[in-house]
């Protein structure tokens, strides 16, 4: 098991140094990885919002070990070869440590709605995916001529390519208990959901939930490369003992990886420096 920390790039996580502080802490504190959530506009309030790969550049700079990168980026309203160009400059200034997280984005009018952009679903998905398909070929090095329904990538080489090869390691993002998105993430190296509480909103990943998670991942996948469960809760700074208990259960349920996750909300910077200061909730 790994563990992370996970932060919104909104309100008191908008400012880039900031946000770098905390991921500097959590390297010498012993995590193993940290992310950053990728909003252009956020759907609940205007709240300060700061660009989420200016935020990992700092994070790179400001680091040696740890993995970093987005979760999750919404691969649909970007261009996939600015998106090659952003990651492959990380990937190649952090000497190969970025993990590239992609979904479909929250809310989907905001996200897409707000700039005139189509928000059904299906577009956004089938956008999702050929964005992902083209990142790929891009990140090669080879020539790359593709003609989909929504990219076009025409007779283009990309040097240099990121320093992992074949390629950084991508994880899918989706709200569980969604289980469509299983089938794109059995395609890549990782799935990271979202399992949310409907009473309140906070993070509920259960063991139960998590078991059925990676049977339901398992059986769309070959079987073939290391795959990542990448589960997002809450445990206490203050009850170390308590938050090990809670991770353990995760990982026995299969997950690989647990992250830390805060919220935009007044307060959370302060949280978040308390917990990472604690360290992650090792055995």
């Amino acid at each position: 098991m790994r563990y992370g920390v996970c932060v919104p790039n909104i309100g008191e996580f908008a400012e880039p140094r900031q946000v770098a502080g905390l991921a500097r802490r959590a390297e010498e504190a012993g995590w193993d990885g940290f992310f950053v959530w990728d909003h252009v506009v956020f759907p609940f309030g205007a709240l300060e919002v700061g660009d989420p790969w200016v935020l990992l550049t700092l994070v790179a700079a400001e680091t040696e070990r740890i993995r970093f990168g987005p979760l999750v980026t919404a691969a649909a309203r970007r261009r996939p070869g600015v998106l090659a160009r952003q990651t492959t400059s990380l990937d190649r200034l952090s000497g190969g440590r970025l993990v590239f997280g992609a979904g479909l984005g929250f809310t989907l009018e905001a996200e897409f709605g707000t700039w005139g952009e189509p928000v059904e679903p299906a577009q956004v998905a089938g956008r999702l995916d050929e964005s992902l398909a083209v990142l790929e070929l891009l990140w090669s090095g080879e020539k790359v001529d593709f003609h989909g329904e929504y990219v076009t990538a025409a007779d283009v080489t990309f040097q240099p390519t990121p320093v992992q090869r074949p390629r950084p390691p991508v994880w899918i993002g989706c709200n569980w208990p969604n289980r469509r998105p299983l089938d794109r993430a059995a395609r890549w190296d990782g799935v990271a959901p979202m399992m949310i509480s409907p009473a309140d909103g906070s993070w509920d990943p259960t063991p139960e939930a998590v078991t059925e998670l990676v049977t339901g991942v398992g059986k769309r996948r070959d079987g073939t490369g290391p795959f990542d469960v990448v589960i997002t809760g809450r445990t206490p700074a203050e009850r170390p003992g308590e938050a090990r208990t809670t991770v353990e259960a995760i990982g026995a349920a299969g997950a690989t990886w647990w992250l830390e996750g805060f919220r935009p909300q007044p307060g959370e910077y302060g949280d978040a420096l308390r917990r990472i200061e604690a360290g992650p909730p090792r055995s």
